[in-house]
């Protein structure tokens, strides 16, 4: 079996789009069963309570987590709110202990799918299991290394799984904590289409106001579910706490939310149409862009002759501006032109580099 044979049914049991939400952390048995009952008193319409019962951190002597005691608080949740509950796993003691306190939804974290060692520690403890095990993008962004983790728990027989769009880390500084960069999990979703997509909002913007945004952004392109934190006391959470809202706005936010279907019926001339369009278009695009490159070709040659590197900054800065001032012009994103001529741009420099070297 294959990861395209799995059937997922299991998300057909919660409502459409499912909703986990909780705190970042567990820090006792009255914030968690405070935000629990907010949560239910608000109505919002969540499918799991979540709470990390351990925090890896990026550096020690840091709030790492209450530890197991904070299991017992997940099950008092699920005893007096009846909601199911999840927690993220980063080890084989992390699971054996979760799944003693049965923990309904467990999740990979990102800074362990990174590490297909520590994925097949996971996995094998979770062998046999039919819990939905979810798994977050890495950290960086890789799409092999996603596919990988998820086949190493179908390699345990582990045939409930889903997939969290968390974002990916960057050095630049953005307006997003980790940048979403929607291909790679538009490049998971096409591939694998039975496999649930979730979306991570709140550790994509890394701050509240771009939770709605986002999601609405993921729910436009047919993802089924998301992972938010709410605290009962956002602005004092241990961890994460700018990302966190009251479960009253995330029951707005949940209530204000889109689902799209994905079903054309109806719509396939029209929509025929446009993607006509669309398709000549590219076809154009890429005939521009090979045209581009050959001339290119005949710059690195010129250079090579002439003893010249191949990077001009001078050049690169008139490029940009020039570019983002026809963004402007045509109301374009300034953001995506500049990634489009970076694109080129690299491929520019690749071409001239293959010249000099004469591969």
């Amino acid at each position: 079996m294959n990861l395209n044979e799995l059937k997922n049914d299991w998300i057909n049991d919660f409502a459409n789009p499912m909703i986990i939400a909780g705190p970042c952390s567990a820090e006792s048995e009255s914030q968690m069963l405070g935000t629990a009952k907010r949560l239910k008193e608000s109505g919002a319409q969540i499918s799991a309570f979540r709470a990390g019962i351990w925090k890896p951190r990026t550096k020690p002597n840091g709030f790492e987590g209450v530890g197991v005691i904070g299991l017992n608080w997940l099950k008092k949740v699920k005893e007096e709110y009846g909601f199911k509950t999840a927690t993220e796993v980063a080890n084989a003691h992390h699971v054996f202990a979760a799944l003693e306190a049965d923990v309904d939804i467990l999740w990979i974290g990102a800074r362990s799918t990174v590490n297909p060692f520590t994925v097949q520690e996971i996995a094998q403890a979770l062998r046999g299991t039919n819990k939905p095990i979810l798994v977050k993008n890495p950290v960086n962004p890789d799409l092999a290394l996603w596919i990988g983790a998820l086949e190493r728990l179908l390699g345990q027989g582990i045939e409930n799984v889903g997939a969290i769009h968390r974002g990916f880390s960057t050095y630049q500084k953005t307006k997003y904590r980790n940048i979403p960069n929607w291909q790679i999990a538009l490049d998971f979703k096409n591939q694998f289409p039975n496999i649930p997509l979730f979306i991570d909002p709140s550790h994509i913007c890394g701050n509240r106001t771009g939770l709605a945004g986002v999601s609405q952004e993921a729910f436009n392109v047919g993802y089924q579910g998301a992972i938010i934190e709410s605290h009962e006391d956002p602005d004092n959470a241990w961890s994460d706490a700018s990302q966190q809202i009251t479960p009253e706005v995330l029951a707005e936010m949940i209530n204000n939310l889109q689902v799209r279907n994905s079903d054309i019926s109806g719509y396939e001339d029209e929509m025929g149409k446009h993607r006509t369009l669309i398709s000549d278009m590219d076809f154009q695009l890429i005939e521009l862009l090979s045209q581009r490159m050959k001339i290119s070709e005949k710059i690195g040659s010129l250079k090579k002759e002439n003893n010249i590197a191949i990077f001009q900054p001078e050049r690169w800065k008139v490029i940009t501006e020039y570019a983002n001032q026809k963004a402007s012009e045509t109301g374009m994103s300034q953001e995506f032109i500049e990634k489009v001529f970076k694109a080129i741009h690299e491929e520019s420099i690749e071409v001239q580099n293959n010249i000099m070297i004469d591969r």
